[in-house]
């Protein structure tokens, strides 16, 4: 499936952004414009039952086909969050950025006896503009607003069809290129212990202090200070 992209910037080098569940590349919004301010032509997708793009089967594997069929190879840059850090892991080598990043990534889903399965992500299609602002209290305005529309525009079966994948271990073996997993304060995906598995495979770990899951809209200045050296 080709996806609808956005672009920011022109420069020579290229950064890829992929969203997370329920959101689209308007949570890029911050994220965009500040990489195409360091010289980066960055494009973000729409993955497959998301904002502008289209709908049909979901599966990690298909999303990670889209973004492959959708993206350019051989970026310098290329940033996942949540699912887009699955998806980026399950297309990174066939995509081959110089570096990816790997945002609070969805390596390890919740077992349903956690009481905070799919079918909760699911219900949270109906969530109103004060529940998204009781829920992420540090988020400005804007991004409360964004993610209202991104919200009425995702196929909440998205989230369903990760059902078989909770209680899995989804963490990649090794890094296929040089790797940074960018971590929430606490992270609800990656424990501590799983952090350091992820070092021990030889990925560079670090933690935003504070931040919730979506780090770059929670603590965009503490989200760009993680990446430096990586950007």
């Amino acid at each position: 499936m080709q996806l609808h992209t956005q672009t920011w910037g022109a420069g020579d080098r290229i950064a890829l952004l992929i969203h997370g569940m329920m959101a689209d590349h308007r949570t890029w919004r911050r994220v965009g414009p500040a990489l195409a301010g360091l010289g980066y032509r960055v494009i973000a997708v729409d993955l497959r039952g998301h904002g502008a793009s289209g709908r049909g089967a979901y599966r990690p594997e298909l999303f990670a086909d889209d973004v492959v069929e959708s993206l350019p190879a051989g970026a310098e840059l290329a940033i996942g969050h949540s699912l887009g850090g699955l998806t980026l892991s399950l297309a990174v080598d066939r995509l081959k950025p110089a570096r990816a990043v790997y945002s609070d990534p969805a390596w390890h889903l919740a077992s349903p006896e956690t009481g905070f399965g799919p079918e909760l992500f699911a219900a949270f299609k109906t969530a109103d503009r004060e529940r998204i602002r009781a829920m992420n209290p540090r988020w400005e305005a804007a991004d409360v607003e964004v993610e209202e529309l991104t919200l009425a525009l995702w196929d909440e079966a998205t989230a369903l069809s990760l059902a078989p994948l909770a209680g899995r271990d989804l963490m990649p073996a090794a890094p296929v290129v040089p790797s940074l997993v960018q971590l929430a304060d606490p992270s609800f995906l990656i424990s501590p212990e799983r952090a350091g598995v992820l070092r021990e495979r030889g990925f560079e770990v670090r933690s935003v202090p504070g931040a919730g899951h979506t780090i770059h809209r929670d603590d965009f200045d503490g989200f760009m200070a993680s990446l430096e050296g990586w950007i």
